[in-house]
Protein backbone atom coordinates (compact mmCIF):
# COMPACT_ATOMS: atom_id res chain seq x y z
CA UNK A 1 0.00 0.00 0.00
CA UNK A 2 2.62 2.31 1.11
CA UNK A 3 4.35 2.11 -2.83
CA UNK A 4 0.98 2.29 -4.18
CA UNK A 5 0.23 5.64 -2.46
CA UNK A 6 3.60 6.96 -3.01
CA UNK A 7 5.09 6.38 -7.03
CA UNK A 8 2.64 8.99 -8.60
CA UNK A 9 4.02 11.72 -6.61
CA UNK A 10 7.66 10.50 -7.69
CA UNK A 11 6.25 10.59 -11.08
CA UNK A 12 5.74 13.33 -10.87
CA UNK A 13 9.22 14.59 -9.92
CA UNK A 14 11.63 16.15 -12.57
CA UNK A 15 14.07 13.54 -13.75
CA UNK A 16 17.10 15.31 -12.95
CA UNK A 17 15.69 15.11 -9.32
CA UNK A 18 15.19 11.42 -9.41
CA UNK A 19 18.81 10.71 -11.11
CA UNK A 20 20.47 13.17 -8.23
CA UNK A 21 18.84 10.63 -5.50
CA UNK A 22 20.33 7.99 -7.57
CA UNK A 23 23.86 9.40 -7.79
CA UNK A 24 23.97 10.18 -4.30
CA UNK A 25 22.52 6.75 -3.22
CA UNK A 26 25.57 5.28 -5.49
CA UNK A 27 27.56 7.75 -3.32
CA UNK A 28 26.64 6.30 -0.14
CA UNK A 29 26.71 3.05 -1.26
CA UNK A 30 30.21 2.96 -2.42
CA UNK A 31 31.18 4.22 1.20
CA UNK A 32 29.63 1.16 2.21
CA UNK A 33 31.79 -1.24 0.81
CA UNK A 34 33.50 -2.76 3.16
CA UNK A 35 30.95 -3.20 5.49
CA UNK A 36 28.48 -5.02 3.03
CA UNK A 37 31.56 -6.53 1.85
CA UNK A 38 31.63 -8.03 5.13
CA UNK A 39 28.08 -8.73 5.24
CA UNK A 40 28.02 -10.46 1.68
CA UNK A 41 31.24 -12.84 2.86
CA UNK A 42 29.25 -13.46 6.37
CA UNK A 43 25.71 -14.20 4.60
CA UNK A 44 26.25 -15.86 1.23
CA UNK A 45 30.28 -17.15 2.33
CA UNK A 46 31.45 -14.25 -0.90
CA UNK A 47 35.53 -14.40 -0.86
CA UNK A 48 36.33 -11.21 0.92
CA UNK A 49 37.46 -9.18 -2.36
CA UNK A 50 34.69 -10.58 -4.70
CA UNK A 51 32.19 -9.30 -1.93
CA UNK A 52 34.00 -5.53 -2.17
CA UNK A 53 33.59 -5.63 -5.64
CA UNK A 54 30.08 -6.69 -5.67
CA UNK A 55 29.27 -3.69 -3.53
CA UNK A 56 31.41 -1.12 -6.40
CA UNK A 57 30.16 -2.58 -9.06
CA UNK A 58 26.60 -1.83 -8.03
CA UNK A 59 27.46 1.71 -7.26
CA UNK A 60 28.51 2.17 -11.25
CA UNK A 61 25.07 0.68 -11.80
CA UNK A 62 23.03 2.64 -10.29
CA UNK A 63 25.61 5.66 -11.26
CA UNK A 64 25.28 4.64 -14.69
CA UNK A 65 21.49 4.30 -14.77
CA UNK A 66 20.96 7.79 -13.25
CA UNK A 67 22.78 9.19 -16.50
CA UNK A 68 21.05 6.83 -18.79
CA UNK A 69 17.58 7.34 -17.43
CA UNK A 70 17.84 10.82 -17.84
CA UNK A 71 18.88 9.97 -22.02
CA UNK A 72 16.32 7.32 -22.42
CA UNK A 73 12.95 8.92 -20.60
CA UNK A 74 13.63 12.31 -21.79
CA UNK A 75 13.39 11.32 -25.29
CA UNK A 76 9.81 10.99 -26.30
CA UNK A 77 8.05 10.98 -29.97
CA UNK A 78 6.06 13.16 -31.79
CA UNK A 79 4.45 10.57 -34.80
CA UNK A 80 2.41 12.55 -37.85
CA UNK A 81 -0.81 10.87 -39.53
CA UNK A 82 0.56 11.33 -43.10
CA UNK A 83 2.75 8.84 -43.30
CA UNK A 84 -0.40 5.87 -43.72
CA UNK A 85 -1.89 5.82 -46.47
CA UNK A 86 -4.99 8.01 -47.18
CA UNK A 87 -4.43 10.37 -44.13
CA UNK A 88 -3.23 13.91 -44.09
CA UNK A 89 -1.43 15.85 -41.40
CA UNK A 90 -4.21 16.85 -39.51
CA UNK A 91 -3.29 14.61 -36.45
CA UNK A 92 0.06 14.78 -34.19
CA UNK A 93 0.50 11.69 -31.85
CA UNK A 94 2.86 12.62 -29.00
CA UNK A 95 4.01 9.38 -27.49
CA UNK A 96 5.60 9.20 -24.03
CA UNK A 97 7.27 6.98 -21.31
CA UNK A 98 4.66 6.64 -18.24
CA UNK A 99 5.78 4.43 -15.11
CA UNK A 100 4.29 1.24 -14.45
CA UNK A 101 3.43 1.70 -10.69
CA UNK A 102 4.75 -0.76 -8.33
CA UNK A 103 7.40 -3.04 -9.56
CA UNK A 104 8.55 -6.05 -7.26
CA UNK A 105 11.72 -7.11 -7.60
CA UNK A 106 13.18 -10.33 -6.15
CA UNK A 107 16.74 -10.92 -6.31
CA UNK A 108 19.09 -14.07 -5.81
CA UNK A 109 21.47 -15.26 -3.24
CA UNK A 110 24.50 -15.33 -5.08
CA UNK A 111 24.16 -11.48 -5.75
CA UNK A 112 22.63 -10.00 -3.56
CA UNK A 113 23.17 -6.37 -4.01
CA UNK A 114 24.37 -6.23 -7.63
CA UNK A 115 20.98 -8.02 -8.73
CA UNK A 116 19.08 -5.73 -6.03
CA UNK A 117 19.95 -2.42 -7.82
CA UNK A 118 19.88 -4.10 -11.28
CA UNK A 119 16.16 -3.65 -10.93
CA UNK A 120 15.72 -0.86 -8.09
CA UNK A 121 17.78 1.42 -9.88
CA UNK A 122 16.11 1.62 -13.50
CA UNK A 123 12.62 1.20 -11.61
CA UNK A 124 13.10 4.48 -9.36
CA UNK A 125 14.85 6.40 -12.77
CA UNK A 126 11.65 5.41 -14.27
CA UNK A 127 9.34 6.86 -11.75
CA UNK A 128 8.21 3.52 -10.36
CA UNK A 129 7.68 2.80 -6.19
CA UNK A 130 9.67 -0.67 -5.68
CA UNK A 131 8.86 -3.66 -3.31
CA UNK A 132 12.06 -5.97 -3.08
CA UNK A 133 12.28 -8.89 -1.56
CA UNK A 134 16.05 -9.92 -1.00
CA UNK A 135 17.17 -13.34 -0.68
CA UNK A 136 16.81 -15.04 2.50
CA UNK A 137 20.48 -15.78 2.85
CA UNK A 138 21.97 -11.91 1.51
CA UNK A 139 18.45 -10.17 3.20
CA UNK A 140 21.44 -8.06 5.87
CA UNK A 141 23.19 -6.98 2.74
CA UNK A 142 20.35 -6.39 0.64
CA UNK A 143 18.47 -4.12 3.64
CA UNK A 144 21.80 -2.24 4.38
CA UNK A 145 22.01 -1.73 0.47
CA UNK A 146 18.29 -0.50 0.66
CA UNK A 147 19.24 2.18 3.66
CA UNK A 148 21.62 4.27 1.37
CA UNK A 149 18.65 4.85 -0.89
CA UNK A 150 16.84 6.23 1.86
CA UNK A 151 19.41 8.23 3.50
CA UNK A 152 20.27 9.85 0.15
CA UNK A 153 16.65 11.54 0.19
CA UNK A 154 14.24 9.05 -1.63
CA UNK A 155 10.92 9.73 -0.39
CA UNK A 156 9.20 7.51 1.87
CA UNK A 157 7.24 5.05 0.34
CA UNK A 158 9.50 4.57 -3.01
CA UNK A 159 11.59 1.98 -1.65
CA UNK A 160 10.07 -0.99 0.71
CA UNK A 161 11.60 -4.06 1.52
CA UNK A 162 9.82 -7.18 2.73
CA UNK A 163 12.04 -10.38 3.82
CA UNK A 164 10.90 -13.65 4.53
CA UNK A 165 10.87 -17.23 3.28
CA UNK A 166 9.69 -17.51 -0.24
CA UNK A 167 7.69 -20.35 0.21
CA UNK A 168 5.79 -18.49 2.90
CA UNK A 169 5.62 -15.21 1.44
CA UNK A 170 6.42 -15.27 -2.39
CA UNK A 171 2.78 -15.80 -3.90
CA UNK A 172 1.35 -13.12 -1.58
CA UNK A 173 3.98 -11.19 -3.46
CA UNK A 174 4.05 -11.79 -7.02
CA UNK A 175 -0.23 -12.28 -7.14
CA UNK A 176 -0.62 -8.86 -5.18
CA UNK A 177 -3.32 -6.74 -7.20
CA UNK A 178 -1.21 -3.58 -6.55
CA UNK A 179 2.26 -5.05 -8.17
CA UNK A 180 2.55 -3.91 -11.89
CA UNK A 181 5.75 -5.28 -12.45
CA UNK A 182 7.62 -8.23 -11.68
CA UNK A 183 11.42 -8.31 -11.89
CA UNK A 184 12.51 -11.84 -10.41
CA UNK A 185 16.16 -13.85 -10.91
CA UNK A 186 16.61 -16.92 -9.85
CA UNK A 187 15.55 -20.64 -10.40
CA UNK A 188 12.84 -23.04 -11.45
CA UNK A 189 10.84 -20.94 -9.10
CA UNK A 190 10.25 -18.12 -11.84
CA UNK A 191 8.73 -20.58 -14.03
CA UNK A 192 5.73 -20.78 -11.53
CA UNK A 193 5.97 -17.51 -10.62
CA UNK A 194 4.99 -16.74 -14.76
CA UNK A 195 1.96 -19.36 -14.37
CA UNK A 196 0.90 -17.75 -11.69
CA UNK A 197 1.57 -13.72 -11.74
CA UNK A 198 -1.40 -11.56 -13.32
CA UNK A 199 -1.02 -9.91 -16.51
CA UNK A 200 1.68 -7.70 -15.76
CA UNK A 201 5.11 -7.41 -17.29
CA UNK A 202 7.64 -10.18 -16.68
CA UNK A 203 11.72 -10.03 -16.12
CA UNK A 204 13.47 -12.93 -15.61
CA UNK A 205 16.25 -14.52 -15.89
CA UNK A 206 16.12 -18.39 -14.24
CA UNK A 207 19.73 -20.47 -14.63
CA UNK A 208 21.50 -21.67 -17.31
CA UNK A 209 23.47 -24.50 -18.61
CA UNK A 210 26.01 -22.51 -20.32
CA UNK A 211 27.88 -24.32 -23.18
CA UNK A 212 31.52 -23.86 -24.22
CA UNK A 213 32.31 -25.03 -27.37
CA UNK A 214 35.91 -25.78 -27.85
CA UNK A 215 36.61 -25.88 -31.86
CA UNK A 216 39.61 -28.03 -32.61
CA UNK A 217 41.53 -24.17 -34.49
CA UNK A 218 41.02 -22.89 -30.45
CA UNK A 219 43.61 -21.19 -28.49
CA UNK A 220 44.05 -24.32 -26.11
CA UNK A 221 45.56 -21.83 -23.62
CA UNK A 222 43.10 -19.43 -23.57
CA UNK A 223 40.42 -21.85 -23.56
CA UNK A 224 41.63 -23.48 -20.73
CA UNK A 225 42.41 -20.28 -18.62
CA UNK A 226 38.79 -19.11 -19.75
CA UNK A 227 37.05 -22.22 -18.97
CA UNK A 228 38.40 -22.51 -15.64
CA UNK A 229 37.71 -18.83 -14.17
CA UNK A 230 34.34 -19.12 -15.79
CA UNK A 231 33.89 -22.02 -14.24
CA UNK A 232 34.92 -22.63 -10.58
CA UNK A 233 34.41 -18.53 -9.62
CA UNK A 234 32.53 -18.07 -6.68
CA UNK A 235 32.38 -21.81 -6.49
CA UNK A 236 30.53 -21.68 -9.99
CA UNK A 237 27.68 -20.40 -8.11
CA UNK A 238 27.04 -18.49 -10.87
CA UNK A 239 24.14 -18.30 -13.93
CA UNK A 240 26.55 -17.32 -16.67
CA UNK A 241 29.41 -19.60 -15.05
CA UNK A 242 30.70 -22.59 -17.71
CA UNK A 243 28.04 -25.45 -16.96
CA UNK A 244 29.82 -28.12 -20.02
CA UNK A 245 32.33 -27.73 -21.98
CA UNK A 246 31.92 -29.56 -25.31
CA UNK A 247 34.92 -30.45 -27.09
CA UNK A 248 36.17 -31.52 -30.25
CA UNK A 249 37.65 -35.00 -29.61
CA UNK A 250 41.12 -34.00 -31.78
CA UNK A 251 41.65 -31.62 -29.43
CA UNK A 252 39.93 -32.19 -26.04
CA UNK A 253 43.13 -34.50 -24.47
CA UNK A 254 45.13 -31.24 -24.69
CA UNK A 255 43.01 -29.50 -23.64
CA UNK A 256 42.40 -31.37 -20.67
CA UNK A 257 45.89 -31.60 -20.10
CA UNK A 258 45.84 -27.84 -19.68
CA UNK A 259 42.92 -27.95 -17.38
CA UNK A 260 44.06 -30.37 -14.97
CA UNK A 261 47.08 -28.77 -13.31
CA UNK A 262 45.19 -24.95 -13.23
CA UNK A 263 42.41 -26.64 -11.70
CA UNK A 264 44.24 -27.96 -8.93
CA UNK A 265 46.31 -25.17 -8.32
CA UNK A 266 43.02 -23.36 -6.97
CA UNK A 267 42.79 -22.35 -3.95
CA UNK A 268 40.06 -23.84 -1.15
CA UNK A 269 39.25 -21.63 1.76
CA UNK A 270 36.44 -19.99 3.30
CA UNK A 271 35.71 -16.44 1.96
CA UNK A 272 37.28 -13.95 4.59
CA UNK A 273 40.80 -15.41 2.93
CA UNK A 274 39.42 -14.86 -0.88
CA UNK A 275 40.13 -18.14 -2.11
CA UNK A 276 38.81 -19.28 -5.29
CA UNK A 277 36.97 -22.44 -3.88
CA UNK A 278 33.95 -21.35 -0.77
CA UNK A 279 31.32 -23.28 0.61
CA UNK A 280 28.34 -23.35 -1.13
CA UNK A 281 24.97 -21.92 -0.11
CA UNK A 282 23.41 -24.52 1.76
CA UNK A 283 23.90 -28.35 2.63
CA UNK A 284 20.99 -29.27 0.11
CA UNK A 285 22.91 -28.03 -2.73
CA UNK A 286 26.25 -29.69 -1.62
CA UNK A 287 24.02 -32.91 -1.36
CA UNK A 288 22.44 -32.23 -5.32
CA UNK A 289 26.06 -31.51 -6.74
CA UNK A 290 27.42 -34.69 -5.46
CA UNK A 291 24.33 -36.36 -6.82
CA UNK A 292 25.28 -35.29 -10.40
CA UNK A 293 28.92 -36.17 -9.74
CA UNK A 294 27.92 -39.81 -8.28
CA UNK A 295 25.73 -40.35 -10.88
CA UNK A 296 28.14 -39.48 -13.63
CA UNK A 297 30.72 -41.52 -12.38
CA UNK A 298 28.28 -44.70 -11.78
CA UNK A 299 27.60 -44.33 -15.55
CA UNK A 300 31.23 -44.27 -16.60
CA UNK A 301 32.17 -40.85 -16.59
CA UNK A 302 35.90 -40.26 -15.49
CA UNK A 303 35.96 -38.18 -12.45
CA UNK A 304 39.74 -36.04 -13.15
CA UNK A 305 40.17 -34.58 -9.34
CA UNK A 306 39.30 -37.20 -6.65
CA UNK A 307 36.01 -36.20 -4.79
CA UNK A 308 36.23 -34.08 -1.91
CA UNK A 309 33.94 -32.41 0.34
CA UNK A 310 33.65 -31.07 4.29
CA UNK A 311 29.90 -30.12 5.04
CA UNK A 312 29.24 -27.13 2.21
CA UNK A 313 32.36 -27.05 1.04
CA UNK A 314 33.18 -29.05 -2.09
CA UNK A 315 36.84 -29.02 -3.63
CA UNK A 316 36.46 -28.14 -7.03
CA UNK A 317 36.46 -31.63 -9.84
CA UNK A 318 36.66 -31.88 -14.10
CA UNK A 319 34.54 -34.65 -15.24
CA UNK A 320 35.74 -36.06 -18.43
CA UNK A 321 33.82 -38.23 -21.07
CA UNK A 322 30.45 -37.27 -19.87
CA UNK A 323 28.04 -38.55 -22.30
CA UNK A 324 24.21 -37.57 -22.94
CA UNK A 325 22.72 -39.97 -20.87
CA UNK A 326 24.28 -38.65 -17.61
CA UNK A 327 22.52 -35.74 -15.42
CA UNK A 328 25.61 -33.69 -15.43
CA UNK A 329 25.30 -33.09 -19.40
CA UNK A 330 21.47 -31.64 -18.89
CA UNK A 331 21.72 -30.20 -15.11
CA UNK A 332 23.02 -27.08 -13.80
CA UNK A 333 25.10 -28.18 -10.52
CA UNK A 334 26.00 -24.60 -9.68
CA UNK A 335 29.17 -25.49 -8.25
CA UNK A 336 32.81 -26.01 -8.81
CA UNK A 337 31.66 -29.04 -10.79
CA UNK A 338 32.84 -28.50 -14.52
CA UNK A 339 31.63 -31.76 -17.31
CA UNK A 340 33.60 -32.47 -20.50
CA UNK A 341 31.85 -34.09 -23.28
CA UNK A 342 33.83 -34.99 -25.95
CA UNK A 343 31.89 -34.31 -29.33
CA UNK A 344 32.51 -35.17 -33.17
CA UNK A 345 32.60 -31.60 -34.38
CA UNK A 346 31.91 -28.24 -33.06
CA UNK A 347 28.31 -28.80 -34.92
CA UNK A 348 27.53 -31.25 -32.21
CA UNK A 349 28.71 -29.65 -29.70
CA UNK A 350 26.10 -26.60 -30.75
CA UNK A 351 23.04 -29.21 -31.22
CA UNK A 352 23.85 -29.99 -27.40
CA UNK A 353 23.68 -26.67 -26.70
CA UNK A 354 20.77 -26.11 -28.97
CA UNK A 355 18.92 -29.26 -26.92
CA UNK A 356 18.98 -28.13 -23.72
CA UNK A 357 16.10 -26.54 -22.04
CA UNK A 358 18.24 -23.67 -20.99
CA UNK A 359 19.45 -21.06 -23.11
CA UNK A 360 21.58 -17.89 -21.03
CA UNK A 361 24.75 -17.69 -22.60
CA UNK A 362 27.80 -19.61 -24.10
CA UNK A 363 30.87 -19.15 -26.27
CA UNK A 364 32.89 -20.83 -28.76
CA UNK A 365 36.70 -20.89 -28.88
CA UNK A 366 37.97 -20.66 -32.30
CA UNK A 367 40.67 -18.37 -34.16
CA UNK A 368 38.34 -18.36 -37.54
CA UNK A 369 36.29 -15.02 -37.61
CA UNK A 370 33.42 -17.10 -40.25
CA UNK A 371 33.81 -19.88 -38.35
CA UNK A 372 32.62 -17.82 -34.99
CA UNK A 373 29.67 -15.85 -36.36
CA UNK A 374 28.02 -19.35 -37.99
CA UNK A 375 28.35 -21.04 -34.86
CA UNK A 376 27.20 -18.00 -33.00
CA UNK A 377 24.51 -17.28 -35.84
CA UNK A 378 23.43 -21.21 -34.77
CA UNK A 379 23.66 -21.16 -31.01
CA UNK A 380 20.24 -20.77 -29.93
CA UNK A 381 20.58 -19.05 -26.71
CA UNK A 382 20.75 -15.28 -24.84
CA UNK A 383 24.51 -14.28 -25.62
CA UNK A 384 27.40 -15.78 -27.51
CA UNK A 385 31.11 -14.64 -26.28
CA UNK A 386 33.95 -15.89 -28.81
CA UNK A 387 36.78 -16.61 -27.03
CA UNK A 388 35.85 -15.53 -23.53
CA UNK A 389 33.95 -17.13 -21.09
CA UNK A 390 29.93 -16.30 -20.64
CA UNK A 391 29.50 -13.54 -18.42
CA UNK A 392 26.65 -11.00 -17.23
CA UNK A 393 28.13 -7.82 -18.23
CA UNK A 394 29.52 -4.90 -18.34
CA UNK A 395 25.85 -4.34 -17.13
CA UNK A 396 24.93 -1.81 -19.72
CA UNK A 397 24.77 -5.11 -22.31
CA UNK A 398 21.68 -6.57 -22.72
CA UNK A 399 21.03 -9.51 -21.04
CA UNK A 400 18.35 -12.00 -21.77
CA UNK A 401 17.58 -15.83 -21.48
CA UNK A 402 15.87 -18.22 -24.21
CA UNK A 403 13.68 -20.64 -23.46
CA UNK A 404 13.57 -22.00 -19.42
CA UNK A 405 16.61 -19.36 -18.94
CA UNK A 406 14.07 -16.51 -19.09
CA UNK A 407 11.48 -13.98 -20.74
CA UNK A 408 12.56 -10.44 -21.19
CA UNK A 409 15.67 -8.41 -21.48
CA UNK A 410 17.69 -7.16 -18.92
CA UNK A 411 20.89 -4.17 -19.00
CA UNK A 412 20.24 -0.82 -17.99
CA UNK A 413 18.25 0.63 -20.90
CA UNK A 414 16.47 -2.49 -21.92
CA UNK A 415 15.69 -2.88 -18.01
CA UNK A 416 14.46 1.08 -17.93
CA UNK A 417 12.01 0.91 -20.87
CA UNK A 418 10.83 -2.42 -19.57
CA UNK A 419 9.57 -0.73 -16.51
CA UNK A 420 7.43 2.01 -18.63
CA UNK A 421 4.46 1.90 -20.89
CA UNK A 422 3.72 3.55 -23.76
CA UNK A 423 0.82 6.46 -23.43
CA UNK A 424 -0.13 8.77 -26.27
CA UNK A 425 -2.14 11.66 -26.32
CA UNK A 426 -3.36 12.58 -29.90
CA UNK A 427 -3.99 16.62 -31.31
CA UNK A 428 -6.31 16.68 -33.56
CA UNK A 429 -5.90 19.36 -36.20
CA UNK A 430 -9.12 21.09 -37.80
CA UNK A 431 -6.91 21.56 -41.31
CA UNK A 432 -4.02 19.39 -42.12
CA UNK A 433 -1.09 21.57 -41.16
CA UNK A 434 3.05 20.75 -43.26
CA UNK A 435 5.85 22.40 -41.10
CA UNK A 436 8.24 24.46 -43.43
CA UNK A 437 11.37 25.52 -42.24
Amino acid sequence: DAAASAWRDWARTPLWRRAAVLKEAARLLRAQEERIGELLSAEVAKGAKDARSEVVRSADLIEYCAEEGLRVLSSNQMITSDAFPGTDRNKLCLASKVPLGVVLAIPPFNYPVNLAVSKIAPALIAGNAVVMKPPTQGSASGLHMAMCFHQAGLPAGLLNVVTGRGSEIGDYLTQHPKVSCISFTGGDTGLSIAKKAAMVPLQMELGGKDACVICEDADLDLAAKHIVKGGFSYSGQRCTAVKVVLVERSVADALVAKLVPQVEALKVGMPEDSPNIVPVVSKSSADFIEGLVRDAEAKGATLLQAWRREDNLIWPMLVDNVTKDMRLAWEEPFGPVVPIVRVGSAEEGVAHCNASRYALQGCVFTKDIDKAMRLSDAMETGTVQINSAPARGPDHFPFQGFRDSGIGSQGISNSILMMVKTKTTVMNLPSPSYTLG
